[in-house]
């Protein structure tokens, strides 16, 4: 069972018990994104702002797998995750095609700078997208989570 907070249209935290596959140890919060993107810097600056921990995965050095892509397609959607407003979109000429879910996701795969920046993953959320209303709000939920493990 999922319980959804949607902030701005394009950001959506999804509360789930069951994400084990993304990369890492899920104890603390992760910031998935390109290193050079403007998104993924301002996001970064406002964690350390906010004194929040955080370890950043760059998808140019560590992309995602196909498994942990396609966990993260259920859980947040692909018109959450692909950034249509994006240079590789456009590069790829991808606004003229008519492409199925799956090939949409197969090209995602193999292109992942066309993932919306920043995706915000930790062991019982993912945010996509900027949004400092929503960091507050996902941030805010961590600290409840480690405060009920304690």
């Amino acid at each position: 069972m999922f319980i959804t907070f949607e902030f701005r249209q394009t950001n959506r935290i999804f509360n789930y018990k069951e994400y084990k596959n993304i990369h890492h140890n899920n104890t603390m919060l992760y910031i998935a994104g390109i290193k050079s993107c403007n998104k993924i810097r301002d996001t970064k600056k406002w964690m350390e702002e906010q004194n929040v921990e955080f370890e950043f995965i760059d998808l140019k050095k560590e992309p995602f797998t196909r498994s942990e892509l396609k966990e993260l397609e259920l859980k947040v959607g692909l018109d959450v995750l692909v950034n249509k407003r994006g240079r590789t979109w456009r590069d790829l000429g991808l606004a003229d095609k008519d492409l199925s879910d799956k090939e949409l996701f197969d090209v995602l795969l193999k292109n992942q700078t066309m993932i919306k920046r920043p995706v915000l993953l930790n062991e019982e959320s993912v945010l996509v997208g900027y949004d400092e209303e929503s960091f507050e709000a996902f941030t805010a939920e961590e600290e409840d989570q480690e405060e009920q493990t304690k």
